[in-house]
């Protein structure tokens, strides 16, 4: 059981969507570690670092890319002190935010920007590395390769399709998913996009084309927004009814990602109390030995 949504969060509890996110690992990890914590209390097992953005290509936007090392080691600090022992944390890896003048091209240094976050979030004690929210399969796979390059720790790949399945050149899951297979991940699926319903015929699509466990982190749903508020379709209860299909379709890492909360978590938890995984031929996620913690090469 995953957390879910940070800058959901973040911004209910009066954050302005200007602020960068990840920057509040320094000036205010209380609140980082309260939210932590408020997951933790719902029935989450794994929390995933404030680190989407956390990149020296993002950071920069912001002035604040010669403090990228030290918002990634703070954010795997903050994160495990509320899990302790007995939680996973994870170190989160977002796309770079920025282009070439070809869309499919990731920057020339794309390997060393991707290479300097995730050796910052293994060297301060991550359990696993999660690549997620990608739509590139270029910058995708040199994200993977800088984590392959960078450490020994297990890897989680996750890519955000459209209502089809599809990725951003109209690449579908029976095309990606022996592409990420092949280029490493221990772990691979889904995250935000249009909302539980669609990821999981998405879902369902790859389990047909690999042996590898399944995560599902669907947001909850596409927003609207009313009298000025973003409103997500999705609250907790029908959120955590089509949680079980994704489970019952083999899904082992169940979370949530945008416009889900605490309650969220708490919901899907409580309505997965008794059901097992439809693993068939899949590998068992705990029975791999990768998943216990790994170590910097």
């Amino acid at each position: 059981m995953c957390d879910g949504a940070m800058g959901t969060l973040l911004h209910s509890k009066g954050i302005a969507p200007t602020r960068c996110l990840e920057e509040l690992n320094l000036s205010l990890p209380s609140l980082i570690q309260q939210i932590h914590q408020e997951y933790l209390d719902a029935g989450a097992e794994i929390l995933q670092t404030n680190t989407f953005g956390a990149n020296a290509a993002r950071l920069s936007q912001q002035g604040l890319e010669d403090k990228c090392i030290l918002i990634n080691q703070v954010a795997v600090n903050l994160a495990r002190a509320a899990a302790g022992q007995h939680g996973l944390v994870v170190g989160t890896v977002g796309p770079l935010g920025v282009r070439t003048e070809r869309a499919s091209v990731p920057p020339p240094n794309a390997h060393a920007i991707f290479s300097e976050q995730i050796e910052a979030l293994a060297d301060a004690g991550a359990d696993l590395i999660l690549l997620e929210t990608f739509r590139d399969l270029s910058e995708l796979r040199a994200a993977i390769a800088a984590a392959r390059a960078a450490c020994d720790l297990p890897l989680v790949v996750t890519v955000s399709p459209d209502e089809k399945g599809n990725l951003a050149a109209g690449e579908s899951p029976e095309t990606f998913v022996p592409q990420l297979t092949e280029w490493g991940a221990d772990v691979i699926g889904c995250n935000c996009g249009v909302g539980p319903e669609a990821m999981l015929d998405t879902v369902q699509r790859m389990a047909a084309h690999t042996t590898k466990p399944l995560v599902a982190q669907p947001s909850a749903g596409l927003p609207a927004v009313i009298q000025g508020q973003l409103v997500y379709p999705y609250p907790p209860e029908p959120f955590a009814r089509l949680a079980i299909s994704l489970v019952q379709s083999g899904v082992r890492w169940i979370g949530g990602c945008c416009g889900t909360t605490p309650e969220h978590i708490r919901a899907v938890r409580g309505a997965l109390e008794g059901i097992r995984p439809n693993i068939s031929a899949r590998l068992a996620f705990n029975s791999q030995p990768a998943f216990s913690p790994g170590h910097k090469r």
